[in-house]
């Protein structure tokens, strides 16, 4: 049997798996530790986000959105998307689950849950500033989309990356954290009184993030996670008493894709984080809320190599 070397650290926009990699869809339960396996596939398939009815799991690969039945049952279906096919791992859906909005080619566009033409929110910025839209979070009352905004700086293609909002029915673009430090990663509460994101506010070297949170106007930020990991992407459970989040080792930079990897739980508005999943992941794992409705579960992908 060909033996194939194995990549650590990969670039988070790789496009594929590795040799005899796999993507694996699985669930865990936050309390016991419990996991089970929704489906396995053999390309890359990334960021699960889980119905409010339960019913369905959102995924993205190849550039399409696909859903799946949360017990597995029936396979992928393809949800249309008209002639966007560039859709990435930053997709979330509307509260009352009705559309998806995602990114695709640094846009942000909506969508009917069960497909369509998509209707683009995003604006159209000079060529020259390399603008680009990274979404990650939608208001609890729906009218406010809240994303990375992501910028060139000089010949650095993505040297600024800050926190932005848009209205979801499309408008003027608001910053809420634009400094040199990189932020990434915001998500509002469900109680919408705060926006957590992942920042390098507070690092001694450039990529190393901790978790942030600030009010919905960009006041008032306080750092909620105080350890030497590099920790990004909070989530919230629907009832707002949990964040989840993924927690690289000490030393890692940025978000990248195959290596160890911890997904963490801890109180929404801080104190003790505890270990719930320990697997081979990163980019593409935890990139969106896939908290369960029961507040209890959620979902994540990683990249085993089974052989």
């Amino acid at each position: 049997m060909t033996q194939h070397k194995i990549e650590y650290g990969r670039w988070p926009g790789r496009k594929d798996l590795q040799p005899g990699q796999v993507s694996r869809l699985r669930v865990v339960d936050a309390q016991t530790g419990e996991m089970r396996t929704v489906v396995e596939l053999p390309t890359l398939f990334e960021a699960p986000n889980w119905t409010a009815d339960g019913r369905w799991l959102i995924i993205n690969g190849g550039g399409r959105l696909h859903r799946v039945a949360a017990d597995g049952s029936g396979g992928l279906i393809e949800i249309p998307t008209g002639g966007v096919d560039t859709c990435n791992n930053d997709h979330v859906l509307s509260p009352d689950n009705s559309e998806i909005y995602f990114s695709a080619a640094g846009r942000l566009y909506r969508i009917p849950f069960s497909g369509g033409d998509p209707v683009q929110i995003s604006n159209d910025h000079p060529p020259e500033r390399g603008y680009s839209y990274w979404l990650h979070g939608i208001s609890p009352d729906a009218r406010m989309l809240v994303y990375t905004a992501v910028e060139r700086v000089g010949e650095v293609v993505r040297g600024k990356l800050s926190i932005a909002t848009i209205p979801a029915a499309g408008g003027a673009d608001t910053y809420l954290v634009s400094r040199p430090e990189k932020s990434d990663g915001p998500e509002y509460a469900p109680s919408g009184e705060w926006i957590y994101f992942n920042s390098e506010l507070a690092a001694e070297r450039p990529g190393h993030a901790q978790i942030f949170r600030m009010r919905p106007d960009g006041s008032g930020i306080e750092r909620i996670t105080f350890d030497d990991r590099v920790n990004w992407f909070p989530h919230f459970s629907p009832d707002g008493r949990w964040m989840a989040y993924i927690s690289y080792a000490p030393g890692t930079l940025t978000h990248p894709a195959d290596l160890d990897i911890e997904l963490r739980v801890m109180p929404a508005g801080g104190g003790k984080s505890r270990v719930v999943v320990q697997t081979f992941g990163g980019q593409g794992t935890f990139n969106v809320n896939s908290w369960a409705p029961d507040s209890r579960h959620f979902a994540y992908m990683d990249y085993p190599f089974p052989d």
